[in-house]
């Protein structure tokens, strides 16, 4: 319903063969760059903040560029970097541009190795110096390193000290360019292992770097830079010697999955973008295994290596319920599953009166799980057909069929959101008055004061477009009652792994359950619970446990749902409303193979994720409550 920050999204190419031989294949040696393009358009849901694009090219001759970059920033920045990459290009004609060999020697960007990033910030960070990719230069080939990823680390100042006690001086903290510099570090060693043994081969010149560029072994480099690191993650990386890989984290916490086949390999977060790049099946796709990482060297040889011994099964299901595009095969399944097992629960909201009422979905990602939930409702009126004519007795009259089969799922498009409208004034009264005009109803979808409204989103986070918007929008209907559902259960606690959500105060159920906890008098629980945080963050890493979740245990979901009903409940708003979240149960029913849900659940896959969550709720009593006082 709010929009939240997306992981990031990546994109990666090497083309097997010459670049004339897609000239002659496909009529243009820009094969490599124009799949490129589009697997990073398909993932443009990932990206809002920036993007940026890497290419390398192989065999070049000192004194000749062979690693390229550019990067640029807002909506637009796909177009901007690819227009960019291509601005020598205009000034070609025809035959030189169709000249594979010519490209080559002379334009940038003409080469076999490629990589895109899509950037949402997921640390509040934001500008230029943080797009992907990251480069890190130097007169060896194979020391120059490119790197991007989807990640966020939950131990960065834990590698900053190790990174700054081996002498090295980071310029940003970040956890992508602490990264870079940690991993150009093992690179650095690496090379510097294949110089020793190419000295002991009695190598000298030239061919000490050829051995060098035809042995760099990031295997290597992975299994001496990754074990430090705790958070989810796909890292990506080039090298100047012509070196690709991309790697998974041990949790298996975000995704990864590519393609290989005699002419490219090629890399994407999500699944269907390699299927619509590349007019593939699903099955011809693999996903990356947790701790996994798949390895192309200079010579076009392709692997797929253990790195890390998996840490756990935590595939995150918010990725499949909100994130990732609904096109894939699994995804839509899934979705639709979400909605339909609410069945049960939106009877009861709704007094079982079917007949009045009007299903609809928030736009736009809810609109599977919508289908999922007419496709409940049907079968639930066809059942009850079914026992209607069965209670008959008798051959039924053509009048009683009527009107028994005349009973159906009243399904409407309710709601509307207007892409265009922009909250371009920030001064505060001005800008909500806009916000809450974000969406626009149809009219006379319902009748009033008679029908109910039942609306289906895929989550409800921090809940300001419901009160802010949604809410009132819905309540010019007039229905009877107003049923606000979530595919998703309650989202109670941050993420650490690459969402823009870390602070507890976002969430309206986490609100709601300190709203309660005052309201019982239950501060003890509150100040045990501070207590304990701080005690938690003091343990070894293995030892600490999320005592956040301690703070919930006292109240049912349908308590906490009434509560936030009536946080968010806009003022001269009287119809009767009422909330309903997917169960916990029902998400592992419908997501079976993504058992991360620390979103819901504070099961946090990692330590790291643990600790930060209990520093969460410290610096809510401290910066919210200033209780540091009181301890």
């Amino acid at each position: 319903m709010e929009q939240l920050k997306h992981e990031c999204g990546v994109a990666m190419i090497r083309l097997l063969k010459p670049l004339d031989y897609y000239q002659h294949k496909y009529g243009t040696w820009m094969y490599g760059m124009n799949k490129l393009y589009l697997m990073m358009e398909k993932q443009h849901n990932r990206g809002q903040e920036g993007a940026g694009m890497a290419c390398v090219k192989l065999n070049t001759l000192p004194g000749n560029e062979y690693m390229f970059r550019e990067k640029a920033l807002g909506s637009n920045a796909i177009t901007e970097i690819f227009a960019n990459a291509q601005k020598d290009f205009r000034k070609l004609s025809i035959e030189e541009l169709a000249d594979a060999d010519f490209a080559k020697e002379n334009l940038p960007f003409a080469g076999e190795l490629y990589m895109g990033h899509l950037r949402y910030s997921t640390t509040g960070k934001s500008g230029l110096q943080y797009v992907h990719p990251f480069l890190r230069r130097n007169n060896w080939k194979a020391k120059n390193l490119c790197l991007c990823g989807n990640f966020n680390m939950t131990n960065i100042d834990e590698i900053f000290d190790k990174v700054t006690a081996q002498g090295q001086c980071p310029r940003i903290y970040s956890d992508s360019y602490i990264m870079l510099e940690w991993m150009g570090h093992r690179l650095d060693r690496e090379v510097e292992r294949n110089f020793v043994k190419a000295k002991e081969r009695g190598l000298e010149g030239t061919d000490i770097t050829h051995y060098i560029d035809n042995n760099v072994n990031l295997g290597n480099v992975l299994k001496t830079t990754m074990p430090d690191f705790d958070g989810g993650y796909v890292v990506c990386g080039l090298t100047g010697s012509g070196e690709m890989f991309s790697m998974r984290d041990p949790w298996g916490i975000r995704p990864a999955f590519y393609y290989k086949n005699d002419e490219v390999v090629a890399v994407a977060s999500e699944r269907p973008v390699l299927q619509t790049t590349f007019d593939i099946e699903c099955d011809d796709v693999t996903e990356l295994k947790p701790g996994e990482a798949i390895f192309v060297n200079n010579r076009g040889e392709c692997v797929v290596e253990q790195i890390l011994e998996p840490r756990g099964d935590s595939a995150c299901s918010f990725e499949r319920i909100y994130f990732s595009r609904g096109s894939d095969r699994d995804i839509y399944k899934e979705r639709k599953l979400l909605g339909e097992q609410l069945t049960p629960a939106i009877l009861k909201a709704v007094d079982y009166d079917v007949d009045h009422t009007v299903f609809s979905f928030i736009p736009n990602t809810a609109e599977v799980a919508y289908y999922g939930m007419l496709g409940g409702f049907k079968h639930y009126v066809n059942d009850q057909k079914i026992k209607a004519i069965e209670s008959l007795k008798h051959i039924p009259t053509r009048e009683e069929l009527e009107k028994i089969l005349h009973q159906y799922v009243r399904s409407e498009k309710a709601a509307w959101k207007d892409i265009k409208l922009r909250t371009f004034i920030t001064e505060g009264n001005s800008r909500n008055d806009l916000a809450s005009h974000v969406y626009d109803i149809t009219y006379e979808v319902l009748e009033p004061g008679v029908d109910n409204l039942v609306i289906i989103d895929d989550s409800i986070v921090r809940g300001t477009t419901l009160r802010e918007s949604i809410i009132k929008i819905l309540d010019r209907l007039h229905p009877k009652k107003i049923v606000i559902v979530s595919s998703s259960p309650q989202i109670r606690y941050p993420d650490y792994y690459g969402i823009d959500m870390a602070r507890l105060e976002e969430f309206i159920a986490f609100r709601a359950c300190i709203e309660l906890l005052k309201e019982r008098g239950m501060h003890s629980l509150i100040d045990d619970t501070y207590k304990q945080c701080k005690e938690e963050i003091k343990k070894p890493k293995g030892e600490i446990k999320c005592c956040v979740k301690a703070l919930y245990q006292p109240f049912t979901v349908e308590e906490l749902n009434e509560k936030m009903v009536e946080m968010l409940r806009p003022s001269g708003v009287t119809t009767p409303i009422e909330l309903v979240f997917q169960s916990i149960e029902g998400l592992h029913t419908a997501i079976p193979n993504h058992k991360g849900d620390w979103y819901f659940t504070g099961d946090f896959p990692t330590p790291g994720g643990m600790k930060l969550a209990n520093q969460a709720f410290i610096n809510f009593i401290e910066k919210v409550y200033q209780y540091e006082q009181k301890f």
